[in-house]
């Protein structure tokens, strides 16, 4: 069950959500529209799951940065976001898929627990400009059926993500 506004107002007025910076006009019917955060990584070597990739970190300048087609770029969320009672799902939205920007197709899923700053994948169909802080897609909240497990204490390798988090697929494989 997907909450509506109202229902999040609540949920971050008791504390069941929290999102950092939290702006109420950033507030749709059943979602909140987050931002592009201001850093990128962007990978233009081979990649390969057994190893940890090589990137260049780049701030995305006030006159924007464009992104090009062939390239992954990894973003990250303005807004970091918290729950350990609701499960987070993020997506793009019409706003930039009309610019034809996909984010984030392959992990849109934050289990009960999960407190970070989102890890964007990226990636263009055109060269297209994007600029920091700019409204990138939606996150919704689910309510979680069962007896809740925080994500923070199951101790997988994502749980302490401080920003842009390459892929980790490698310590499995090594």
């Amino acid at each position: 069950m997907i909450l509506t506004r109202k229902a999040i107002e609540k949920a971050l007025e008791s504390g069941d959500i929290v999102i950092d910076p939290f702006e109420p006009d950033r507030l749709s019917p059943n979602a909140y529209d987050w931002r592009l955060g201001e850093k990128m990584r962007v990978f233009d070597t081979e990649l390969d799951a057994a190893r940890s990739t090589p990137f260049t970190e780049l701030v995305i300048p006030p006159e924007g940065l464009v992104l090009e087609p062939g390239r992954l770029y990894l973003g990250v969320t303005h807004e970091r976001t918290r729950s350990e009672r609701y499960a987070q799902m993020i997506n793009g939205d019409h706003t930039i898929g009309g610019l034809g920007i996909w984010v984030h197709v392959s992990a849109p899923l934050g289990h009960v627990g999960h407190a970070i700053n989102w890890t964007l994948e990226i990636r263009v169909a055109r060269p297209v400009r994007v600029y920091p802080l700019m409204t990138f897609g939606k996150i919704i909240f689910l309510v979680a059926h069962g007896a809740l497990a925080s994500y923070q204490h199951v101790g997988v390798k994502y749980t302490s993500t401080a920003g842009i988090d390459i892929s980790r697929l490698y310590e499995e494989l090594s």
